[in-house]
């Protein structure tokens, strides 16, 4: 099919992250998984994402990786689930501002914090998140401007900056602050997110069996 939807993930990846945003939409597609190592670093597979990581998205003859590129490019291919403030909105401020901070300075400090790396205190200002406390704090700030990070209404902004704080907040990668356990509880209630997490956790048991 021209215009078929194929995603390429695995359950034990950022590609939860994007099956939640395919849940949002509501479009059919197709799951393809992925196994780490050989197959993820294949020939073919590198075809389509030269970095041999997942998720990867193919739309028709359209490429697209990343998360946060996919939660956005989902929003706009498919206007009607309403995932995204309309291109003339000013609430598009908001929307790029914490999906981007979240893409930048939130993954590279949740990253940094986990492999215990620290930037000497009068380097922070070299490094795009400072700091770890700056960053946490700026964090708590976007989710308590209003009920969800553009104001009182659901966008694929939250499901990816969501899913950062509900994956930093099982694995102590983010504080647990009730900001944050708020936000998280709000946005994991959702039905898309719920099958979304039924479907790969299915799917990772069924791995896990199979060794």
């Amino acid at each position: 099919m021209a215009d078929e939807l194929v995603l390429y993930t695995n359950p034990m990846s950022r590609g939860r992250i994007a099956r939640w945003m395919m849940e949002e939409v509501g479009q059919p597609y197709r799951a393809e998984i992925v196994g780490f190592g050989t197959p993820m670093k294949s020939a073919d597979y590198k075809a389509l994402n030269p970095m041999g990581k997942v998720p990867t998205l193919v739309h028709g003859d359209t490429v697209i990786t990343e998360c946060a590129a996919i939660c956005a490019y989902m929003a706009d291919a498919f206007p009607q689930a309403g995932l995204a403030p309309a291109p003339n909105s000013r609430s598009r401020g908001p929307y790029y501002r914490w999906m981007f901070f979240a893409a930048g300075p939130v993954e590279a400090a949740v990253a940094s914090k986990a492999f215990g790396l620290e930037v000497p205190p009068d380097r922070a200002r070299a490094i795009g998140y400072g700091t770890y406390a700056d960053t946490m704090d700026t964090l708590e700030y976007a989710v308590t401007r209003g009920e969800y990070l553009t104001g009182d209404r659901f966008s694929a902004a939250d499901v990816y900056v969501g899913s950062q704080v509900l994956w930093g907040l099982q694995f102590g990668t983010i504080e647990k602050r009730p900001a944050f356990e708020a936000y998280g509880a709000r946005i994991s209630a959702r039905p898309a997110a719920r099958r979304a997490a039924e479907i790969d956790d299915a799917l990772m048991a069924e791995m896990q069996k199979q060794g």
